[in-house]
């Protein structure tokens, strides 16, 4: 095989399809997913992922780790079960949810271990991209005092070589959801989403800290994952002039510290116009289905030279996904996001 293949899937509530041993619920009881069995729920993300066919896949939403539950142990097992070859697990800091933050990968193409950088922060917080696993300090609200922020789900922080001896750096994302989950009225719904985008923009200064010093070190960096956020997603990013995506990238006028994923740059040229998405959701009050552009795969400039290709492995727009029936229906019942793919040629 020639190239690398890397991949993100956000896969909603794998947690669920697995019980304390890391066995799969391969029954007729109900996943998360609506109208759709534990048992369907799994078939359609064997078809998903073994058409991947990945040497390493970033799996958001991956099964939790705690003192009765192992992601590695569930997503082996799932592996196994399904015969890929992208079949040994890493994770980094445990989240503090059920949603962890997992590198499934091929052995025999790849070694993978948890690399985290900066210094551990003390409780008060630091300003200077601490671990992700500890406190940024951040003036959210210009009001000239800063607030403390945290990862529930702190990034995973990766160095990958290849067979080749190719060395990569590889970050991956779960950022703050906008959603105003829980409050109640049209002001507090906005005061709870500004808050939350606020929070969110602190969580992509803080990664934008963390690029800046691959960048600087001459990394080879890809960070992908679900960032909760796209360019134009909504009205507030008014309020803060860029969104967290852009952030991220960088929004310097040097190219060599500047991050490339080419969703990304269609959705900040056509914000009015057609852009790609990566998520599907279902809307109840409106009866009908929102799409939105989530997941990101961006690459540091040495690894664009190489002129990749991205995929989002979407159901209705990929060609060849459409032309394959059963993968189709298994991307709209394995999750509520679709795989995003790159190919990176000649790097073995």
């Amino acid at each position: 095989m020639t190239g690398l293949r890397l991949a993100t899937y956000n896969v909603e509530w794998f947690n669920a399809l697995f019980d304390n041993n890391g066995r799969m619920l391969d029954d007729a009881e109900p996943s998360t997913r609506y109208k759709t069995t534990r048992s369907e729920q799994l078939a359609a993300l064997a078809i998903v992922f073994t058409a991947l066919d990945a040497d390493g896949i970033t799996i958001i939403e991956a099964p939790d780790t705690n003192g009765h539950r192992s992601t590695v142990k569930a997503l082996e097992n799932f592996a196994h079960s399904v015969g890929l070859r992208a079949r040994k697990a890493i994770i980094g800091f445990p989240s503090e949810t059920e949603q962890e933050i997992a590198f499934l990968y091929d052995p025999d193409r790849l070694t993978a271990h948890h690399d985290p950088q900066g210094r551990p922060s003390t409780t008060q917080g630091s300003h200077d991209a601490p671990r992700f696993d500890t406190t940024f300090r951040y003036d959210l609200d210009a009001d000239n005092v800063e607030e403390t922020i945290r990862f529930s789900k702190p990034p995973l922080e990766l160095a990958l070589t290849t067979s080749g001896g190719t060395l990569l750096r590889l970050i991956g994302v779960h950022a703050k959801s906008k959603n105003p989950h829980g409050a109640i009225g049209r002001e507090a719904q906005i005061r709870l989403s500004i808050e939350n985008r606020r929070k969110q923009l602190a969580q992509c200064l803080w990664l934008r800290q963390r690029v800046d010093g691959h960048l600087t070190a001459g990394d080879s960096l890809l960070v992908m994952g679900d960032f909760n956020d796209g360019p134009g997603i909504d009205e507030f990013e008014k309020l803060f002039g860029h969104s967290g995506i852009e952030i991220v990238l960088g929004t310097t006028l040097d190219p060599t510290m500047r991050l490339t994923d080419p969703h990304a740059n269609m959705a900040l040229q056509s914000k009015l116009s057609i852009c790609p998405t990566s998520a599907r959701f279902y809307l109840a009050p409106q009866k009908r289905y929102f799409e939105a552009l989530l997941d990101f795969i961006m690459v540091s400039p040495d690894l664009v030279a190489r002129n990749p290709d991205w995929r989002i492995w979407h159901p209705f727009n990929e060609p060849h996904v459409i032309e394959v029936p059963e993968l189709r229906e298994a991307l709209l019942q394995a999750s509520d996001h679709f795989p995003v793919t790159i190919d990176l040629p000649d790097v073995n």
